[in-house]
């Protein structure tokens, strides 16, 4: 978790997770994007973009003899999820006290049934 924010710690790298939510792209694209903000340079772009592969940000692939780099959601979800863990911190509480409350449930059902069992059962 500590390396996602690490990662979303930097402008730059938010600036191209920014970029890529519009869609997959090549370096190429992303670092004329860049630099029409900023002076960075090429191996610069590549250096943040190793930096968000590590941290599951950003996924790539190879399409010929391109690379093409994407939003990984993995990195994503895990920030999203801490982050509503801070919202609501009983949250992941939630799905073992409904499991707990249908096992009470349960119980009581039984309870029930077998009291109604020993009523006819003495009548």
């Amino acid at each position: 978790m500590r390396q996602v924010f690490d990662a979303l710690g930097e402008p730059v790298r938010r600036l191209i997770l920014e970029l890529l939510a519009g869609g997959e792209q090549p370096v190429g694209p992303l670092v004329t994007a860049l630099q029409s903000r900023m002076p960075i340079s090429q191996p610069a772009v590549s250096q943040h973009l190793k930096v968000l592969l590590e941290a599951n940000l950003v996924s790539v692939r190879a399409a010929g003899t391109r690379r093409l780099y994407a939003i990984d959601p993995t990195g994503l979800d895990a920030a999203r999820s801490w982050l509503a863990g801070l919202t609501d911190p009983l949250g992941l509480f939630a799905q073992p006290l409904d499991a707990l409350a249908t096992e009470v449930a349960r119980g009581r059902s039984a309870r029930r049934a077998a009291a109604g069992g020993q009523d006819s059962q003495s009548a």
